[in-house]
């Protein structure tokens, strides 16, 4: 097989090839390592190579009954961990520190023979819609290098979209499988709190808004990716049914008619690049040539409260992040990125009261996304408020990294939220991505399907969220889309 063969097909194809005899697991797997190396200085999506480890899984022996056995896969370099691995977060401290545990969701992944060679960029701790961390340097969009593939799972989009990998890891805790999907013409799911363990470290992560997945070229690779992992784990927080019928059986079945309402209007006020919305009114189009009942609503939820209560409880998660590598490593607070600092300043100046009032708050706009729901089955937006923006240009400004620096040598570190550079900072960062938080957290599947690009050749991807338990007939309207409009063949001229 050559490469240009190798990318005509998806994960699912590839292990139906070996299953034939037709093509040799370390034969896809060298194809996709010199496809790496081809790409790496131009990218950047990989920070962790293990092909030995994957060579010698390469050989087998493989089982009738797994999906994937013999298709090259990366990981993401944040919480998918292998045991003895480093898992370096996006963080300079964790680069050579290995995992002392494996992920449930990579156990289950080798587990479905797919070959593990690497792990994918991401930025520090995940906390950014970009993936540019000091540890390991900028992952490049391959559409346009000069811009962002979007995060915190942009090493992953940038390899799946570069043709490395046909499906990566990655996981989503405001935004971060839909945001790079979105920005690099891919599709990706968020499957609904609880769905996939983030097991064993953790019994969920952030209340449960944190979730795994992957990112893919085809709707049935993420179909039958959420059936590896959709698993029920006895250290789980809820319990975990399969499907009677599987994510990739159900693609056979048509979709009923939906009842879609859409809307373009920032949550927190920002503006909406008009590509933006020219993406969500196609697809609107698209989805009524098809049958479906679309019409312009939105759910009554306050975006500004909506955003703070996410962020709130993010500040408290980084504040953990960051305890937890300090007491691994000996590492002080100065050995972390400014935005980190930042963000662990804002988050140690919260109350108890005040973080779990943050969190009482989330069932109210569950509620509001319940009631909107009630009356119809998915909300449609723009996954972007913009196509991919410029690498650098949400990089914290100096004067922050410097206010950041004083406030906590002065101890004042329960000021930095409430000063005007740090709010005008988290807005900036809201600006590109302020439609993607409220599915994670109200725990409901979202998915990004990319249906659009610009003029100048870039892909912008809309967003559905849909109800509780929604991923079964989510996936089948995405297949349908897939159908109407292709896009699995459209790749950057890389």
């Amino acid at each position: 097989m050559r490469f240009d063969e190798y990318v005509q097909h998806d994960a699912l194809g590839l292990a139906a090839r070996v299953r034939q005899g037709e093509v040799d697991p370390l034969t896809l797997l060298q194809l996709a390592t010199e496809r790496a190396d081809a790409t790496h200085g131009q990218l950047n999506a990989i920070v962790r190579r293990f092909d030995e480890r994957a060579r010698q899984r390469a050989r087998g022996p493989w089982r009738p009954e797994q999906p994937f056995a013999g298709v090259p896969f990366l990981i993401k370099d944040l919480m998918q961990d292998i045991a003895g691995i480093p898992s370096g977060c996006g963080a300079r401290v964790l680069q050579q520190v290995p995992a002392t545990e494996t992920a449930d969701v990579t156990r289950r992944w080798e587990d479905a023979g797919l070959l593990i060679f690497g792990a994918t960029n991401t930025p520090e701790f995940g906390s950014k819609g970009t993936t540019e961390p000091l540890a390991c340097g900028p992952t490049h969009n391959p559409w346009d290098l000069t811009r962002s593939p979007g995060g915190s799972s942009g090493g992953s989009a940038a390899a799946v979209a570069a043709g490395i990998v046909p499906v990566a890891g990655a996981n989503d805790g405001g935004g971060s499988i839909r945001i790079p999907s979105a920005a690099c013409g891919l599709f990706g799911l968020k499957p609904g709190r609880g769905l996939v363990s983030v097991g064993p470290m953790a019994s969920e992560g952030m209340f449960g808004a944190v979730s795994h997945g992957v990112i893919s070229r085809s709707v049935r690779d993420s179909a039958a990716m959420l059936d590896v992992l959709q698993v029920g784990e006895p250290h789980g927080p809820y319990p975990v049914a399969r499907p009677a019928v599987s994510h990739l059986q159900g693609l056979q079945q048509p979709v009923r008619r939906l009842r879609i309402g859409f809307g373009t209007t920032s949550p927190v006020g920002t503006p909406v690049d008009p590509e933006a919305v020219a993406a969500v009114r196609d697809a609107a189009q698209l989805l009524a040539s098809l049958g479906h009942e679309v019409s312009e609503a939105q759910p009554a939820i306050d975006g500004q409260r909506l955003a703070e209560d996410f962020t709130l409880c993010w500040y408290g998660l980084v504040c953990t992040f960051v305890a937890e590598a300090c007491a691994r490593t000996g590492a002080s607070l100065k050995d972390f990125e400014p935005d980190t600092r930042a963000m662990v300043a804002a988050g140690r100046s919260l109350s108890a009261p005040e973080l779990l009032a943050a969190q009482f708050n989330w069932h109210t706009h569950t509620r509001a996304l319940a009631d909107f729901h009630g009356r119809f089955d998915l909300w449609l937006s723009p996954a972007l408020a913009s196509p991919a923006v410029p690498l650098g240009q949400l990089a914290t400004p100096p004067a922050l990294s410097l206010l950041v620096d004083v406030v906590q040598a002065l101890g004042l570190s329960g000021l930095m939220r409430r000063t005007p550079q740090f709010k005008q900072q988290l807005l900036a960062n809201l600006t590109w991505t302020p439609f993607t938080q409220m599915a994670n957290l109200t725990g409901r599947p979202a998915m990004s399907v990319p249906l659009y690009w610009t003029p100048q050749g870039l892909p912008l991807g809309v967003q559905f969220v849909g109800p509780l338990g929604a991923e079964g007939w989510m996936l089948q309207l995405a297949a349908e889309l897939e159908q109407a409009r292709p896009w699995f063949n459209r790749r950057p001229a890389l």
